[in-house]
């Protein structure tokens, strides 16, 4: 890398500032400096590049073409910087941090309130967690380990099984009520929330309670079970979502289960971790209690099973 063509940090935070804002007033007042600091940045930038940022239009500035780009180009790698600065500042105090990526609805509605749990166990660790959606490479991403749902393969990972899901037909009590749903099949004649990354769960369960109907795709679709849980607590339709994801709101009532006929997944949910990389004490110990927690889980949710 040849770091001559790198310009030097304070001028490109000016910049971006004044340009973000449109004003080097109002830029002096966010990095707390002077007016004339943030000028005399910006002109040091704009001859170290050797073309006009701002064009000057009397007590206002206006970014050029070549400004435009550059700001484009330039405001990425800068959050990364900043995100990068709070990453490392965030083990200041802790003896350990432990970089975890998680599914939005597992990590909300499953693991965030167990957390604390964790933390008396292991009261030196740090915890960062950050959402993915997808596999990534572990040598490219700094996680020690991450939460997958989906079939026990990751590149360059080990795949230690937490549980499968199990998938249940819920709804509010209001909406229930309101729709006099005695029967499966009374499901196909009123509004149902569907997850679009699972488009086939409805028919499915159609399938599953022998219902035949042309109207299992129908309803309005969320990205996130988080959403249709909260959806369906407001009485905006039935809704298929893993137990596991709404215990709260079944103990308290805000849903209830409409029939005993559950979606059982092949797919499960996994904790990975590099294969290549000796486990640092933090991973160990957030591995022993991930995997006691969710076979406790799933002693609990089997003795309620009847029988």
């Amino acid at each position: 890398m040849k770091r001559a063509f790198i310009p030097p940090a304070d001028a490109l935070i000016a910049f971006e500032c004044a340009a973000r804002h449109g004003s080097f007033t109002r830029a002096a007042e966010e990095l707390h400096l002077t007016q004339g600091a943030i000028s005399k940045q910006v002109r040091h930038l704009e001859d170290r590049l050797g073309v006009e940022l701002f064009r000057r239009v009397r007590q206002r500035i206006v970014l050029t073409d070549a400004g435009r780009l550059y700001l484009h180009d330039i405001r990425g790698p800068l959050e990364d910087l900043t995100a990068a600065t709070r990453q490392v500042m965030s083990y200041a105090g802790s003896a350990d941090v432990l970089n975890l990526a998680v599914l939005p609805t597992f990590g909300t509605r499953w693991l965030a309130p167990r957390l604390a749990q964790f933390s008396k166990r292991y009261p030196a660790a740090g915890l960062n967690l950050s959402v993915r959606l997808q596999p990534f490479d572990f040598e490219a991403e700094p996680f020690d380990g991450a939460i997958h749902h989906g079939d026990p393969v990751w590149a360059g990972a080990i795949a230690e099984p937490l549980f499968a899901e199990e998938v249940v037909p819920v709804a509010s009590r209001v909406f229930r009520d309101r729709h006099g749903i005695r029967a499966p099949a009374d499901l196909a004649e009123v509004p149902r929330l569907q997850l679009s990354t699972r488009p086939l769960a409805w028919r499915q369960w159609f399938d599953l309670a022998g219902v035949e109907t042309d109207a299992a795709f129908q309803g309005a679709r969320f990205e996130q079970f988080v959403m249709i849980a909260e959806a369906a607590v407001n009485h905006a339709g039935a809704a298929l979502i893993p137990r596991f994801f709404i215990e709260a709101e079944l103990a308290a009532g805000r849903l209830v289960r409409l029939f005993d006929l559950s979606l059982k997944q092949q797919t499960a949910y996994y904790f990975v971790y590099p294969e290549n990389r000796t486990l640092r004490p933090v991973v160990k110990a957030f591995r022993s209690w991930l995997i006691e927690e969710a076979r406790n889980a799933r002693s609990d949710r089997e003795a309620m099973l009847p029988g």
